[in-house]
């Protein structure tokens, strides 16, 4: 996997979306042979109201660690939210093959979000505006990910700088830290930074000129 596409999987894990990367997206020619038209980066899906406990609270108790959702991501409280989306490691941008709604029609398809007729009216609504909410009720956007671009509404498209990812896994990792050192971390992007933080923390001090 796409280091940048493993980091950005990290960071809408531990905001609560399931995820699928580097998904195909095939065609086939007049010859019958089929052909690859892209792969979408990562489409997520998380449910309305989705919350994030690290431990359990039991019974009649809160858990001491409850991890809240980036703001960033605008995500609703009540209402199921999809995200197709983009990463690059410069400007963040969409693929041309994003901007079809053949294509699109074809993700949101495959997650199941409506069937293939409404899914060609949202994809049309999702390429134009960059966002969609179907009959279900399920708010549907596109979200670009990038080493370079300025957070925010951009166009049809939310863009979300992988600066912010890193930083933002980074302090999730810390206010977690307590909890998070114990466990076995299966996430690859996550256990990565998890274990540069923990060579950090008990690496011993040295000054500079000396082994």
């Amino acid at each position: 996997m796409n280091q940048g596409v493993a980091l950005v999987q990290a960071y809408l894990h531990v905001n609560g979306y399931f995820t699928v990367t580097e998904y195909p997206v095939m065609d086939v020619l007049r010859s019958g042979k089929p052909f690859a038209v892209t792969d979408l980066d990562v489409l997520a899906y998380r449910f309305g109201g989705a919350g994030h406990e690290l431990v359990h609270g039991g019974a009649g108790r809160e858990s001491a660690y409850r991890m809240p959702v980036d703001v960033a991501l605008h995500p609703s409280s009540v209402i199921p939210d999809m995200i197709v989306g983009e990463v690059k490691e410069g400007r963040a941008r969409l693929n041309p093959a994003l901007r079809q709604p053949e294509v699109m029609a074809v993700a949101l398809a495959r997650f199941g979000c409506c069937g293939v007729e409404e899914a060609r009216g949202l994809a049309r609504e999702l390429v134009l505006r960059g966002h969609a909410v179907s009959a279900a009720g399920h708010h549907v956007r596109t979200v670009a990910f990038g080493g370079r671009g300025q957070a925010g509404q951009q166009g049809p498209m939310l863009v979300i700088p992988m600066s912010h990812v890193v930083l933002f896994l980074e302090e999730y990792l810390s206010a977690a830290w307590p909890v998070l050192r114990h466990a076995q971390l299966s996430d690859p992007a996550l256990a990565l930074l998890a274990l540069l933080k923990k060579s950090r923390v008990f690496m011993p001090e040295t000054k500079a000129g000396h082994d």
